[in-house]
């Protein structure tokens, strides 16, 4: 498998600062978005922190005798994430001022055509294959929780005032629950990681539209979506990660 991919971050219309991180490593089969929180630069700590430690993770696994397998993708994932949990939570402990800061995070990891998602948060992965999109992740949020208790539909939980309010995160507590699912790649899949800076502002059909009308360029795809944001408002930061999944000839 050959995965063409591209990321883009943008700070929005209405915030001063970008507290958002992504990580891409195609040629390793890793990618991966953080959306910190916390205000006063401690979300940007965090997502760094979060991104960061994937990357040192990866390589720590690259240099190790056991080079990464799609057997050992999910362990990895896990583990990258519970260490960056630790980080986060080791410095909010060495540092009062960067006391309620955290991040999400959403991350796939794939060797051939064997992956994994995993995610702590509100941030997404959507995939586009044969024209339809999916979600692949639920969201671990207030408003989705009233989803699916059927109080709400989700268009009113787009739009609710409690929708950024997530119910789980990388630093806050020292142990963290990581939602893991695995899936196989094809080609012409197009995958999407975002942080909520885009689903809260464009609903899945428009995602959905403008992924598949440059499923073929990861670049435009990107630009497109943060675009299409900032016209609807751009009321928070919004990053994006696109594959395109090929068969190598």
């Amino acid at each position: 498998m050959k995965v063409s991919a591209f990321g883009l971050t943008d700070v929005g219309r209405r915030r001063e600062s970008n507290e958002d991180d992504f990580l891409l490593e195609p040629g390793r089969g890793v990618y991966a978005v953080a959306d910190g929180m916390g205000g006063h630069a401690a979300g940007e700590i965090a997502s760094r922190l979060a991104i960061e430690t994937l990357r040192e993770v990866l390589q720590r696994n690259e240099t190790s005798a056991k080079p990464m397998n799609a057997e050992d993708a999910a362990e990895w994932l896990r583990g990258a994430v519970v260490e960056a949990n630790r980080r986060i939570c080791d410095s909010i402990r060495l540092h009062e001022e960067r006391r309620g800061m955290g991040t999400t995070v959403v991350a796939l990891v794939h060797s051939g055509k064997d992956a994994v998602v995993g995610h702590v948060g509100d941030s997404r992965m959507y995939l586009l294959r044969g024209g339809e999109l999916a979600r692949l992740t639920s969201d671990h949020s207030w408003v989705n929780e009233q989803v699916k208790l059927g109080l709400m539909n989700d268009d009113t939980a787009q739009r609710h005032p409690m929708r950024n309010i997530v119910t789980r995160a990388l630093g806050s507590r020292p142990d963290v629950l990581v939602d893991l699912t695995s899936l196989q790649i094809e080609p012409g899949d197009v995958f999407l990681l975002c942080s909520d800076g885009l689903n809260t502002m464009l609903a899945d059909e428009q995602i959905h539209a403008l992924v598949l009308a440059h499923h073929h360029d990861p670049e435009a795809a990107c630009r497109a979506l943060v675009d299409e944001t900032n016209r609807h408002g751009g009321d928070d930061n919004v990053t994006v990660v696109v594959g395109c999944v090929a068969e190598i000839a």
